[in-house]
């Protein structure tokens, strides 16, 4: 059965009842608050728990939603259940609207605090170009790629908003051919299209999260845009793994959508063959029907599918804490760049313009090997809900600014 809002705006756009996801949000000269999508308005939670519509112990006046996600799936689960009654019962509708602010007047914000950051390299389609790319001579993904989800840790520092601009940055880069290193803007800036899930509930140190603990961890979903400076990344990266071509600026979508809206969107994963150890088994399946798309300047450059991802979820989440590493309110992982076999379905323009030797070509007719400065680059994405709804998660956004002088 299809359940109705009486919020008109809500029936289209995919943030209709049945995705109900989370902000912060502010109005001027108004301290910022938490609220709740639905159609073109936002739900602030703040006034409505003034009101005595929702119970607030203190989680909604708040300029992140790290309050609400460390009290728990049985919060979060009560709190939709009834944001869902008042949005569909007409009764409640006079008392509920005043509190109903067009997105349009807000301000949105960075929806939580990041209290640690890892990216993963869970799509095999991606991770098996970049080796091709990489080490042309070598075999294409490492001998531990199909044994454990590998991640990176990256800075909590410089998770920023959407809209956010980014600043080209600047290292060391050696390009083929060149005897020494030199030091300048990077001539190779790279967005990458990743998804990326927000821990609520800690766990503690020395315990593993099992993959059957996913929900009870875990808040919610958002997009993510890992900017990536291929140039420095390639040359610091030996032996170790990223630091300044990956730490300089991540940006997180605005909308944090919850687990419980994308359970229509599970789907099987891919076969893992060989069989994963024990604790990254799931008995259930985790894949995600995510529909990504990436703009550039307005202009679709690629349209990745997030249910080709080899390692899901639920075994990033029990790969991350197997060693005893806990879990803190606000942990961000991400899973990577999300490609497919078809070169329409790359998410990066490592891969899109095969690190510059076959130029991407955009429907106006403008050509681009790796960004420029003034290029926006737009990821947002969509899913199937319940009732044969659609579930956006949003947009994430950021424009490239020059690099200092």
């Amino acid at each position: 059965m299809t359940t109705v809002s009486w919020v008109e705006s809500s029936r289209d756009g995919g943030f209709g009842i049945e995705n109900l996801p989370y902000g912060v949000f502010s109005r001027p000269g108004e301290l910022p608050r938490v609220g709740v999508a639905i159609g073109d308005r936002v739900l602030d939670l703040a006034e409505m728990s003034a009101a005595g519509l929702v119970e607030d112990r203190h989680y909604f006046a708040s300029g992140s939603l790290n309050a609400f996600m460390v009290a728990g799936r049985a919060a979060w689960r009560a709190n939709r259940e009834r944001v869902t009654e008042l949005l569909t019962d007409e009764s409640y509708r006079g008392r509920v609207e005043p509190h109903l602010i067009p997105v349009a007047n807000v301000q949105v914000r960075k929806p939580f605090e990041v209290a640690d950051y890892a990216d993963f390299y869970s799509s095999e389609h991606h991770a098996a170009n970049a080796g091709r790319i990489m080490r042309p001579d070598a075999a294409p993904l490492p001998p531990n790629w199909k044994h454990m989800p590998v991640a990176y840790h990256g800075r909590a520092g410089t998770v920023y908003p959407s809209g956010t601009p980014i600043i080209r940055p600047s290292g060391q880069r050696r390009a083929k051919g060149d005897p020494e290193p030199s030091f300048g803007p990077s001539r190779r800036l790279d967005f990458e299209a990743e998804v990326g899930f927000v821990v609520g509930v800690p766990s503690p140190a020395g315990r593993g999260v099992p993959t059957a603990a996913f929900r009870d961890h875990v808040f919610g979903f958002v997009l993510v845009n890992d900017w990536s400076a291929r140039d420095l990344q390639r040359w610091e990266s030996q032996p170790l793994g990223p630091f300044l071509g990956k730490s300089f600026a991540t940006s997180v979508s605005s909308w944090v959508v919850p687990v419980a809206a994308l359970e229509p969107a599970r789907v099987p994963p891919p076969v893992q063959d060989p069989a994963p150890l024990p604790y990254l088994r799931c008995e259930e399946p985790w894949g995600l029907d995510l529909h990504l798309e990436v703009l550039i300047n307005g202009r679709v450059a690629a349209r990745p599918e997030f249910a080709s991802m080899y390692w899901t979820s639920p075994q990033q989440l029990a790969h991350a804490t197997v060693n005893g590493a806990p879990l803190r309110t606000g942990d961000l992982f991400a899973s990577g760049t999300v490609s497919g076999p078809e070169r329409g379905q790359r998410g990066c323009m490592l891969e899109l313009s095969w690190d510059g030797q076959e130029p991407l070509l955009l429907d106006d007719g403008t050509e681009r090997t790796y960004l420029e400065d003034g290029d926006t680059v737009t990821l947002r994405a969509q899913a199937p809900g319940a009732g044969g709804s659609r579930i956006a998660l949003g947009e994430v956004t950021g424009t490239v600014h020059p690099a200092p002088a």
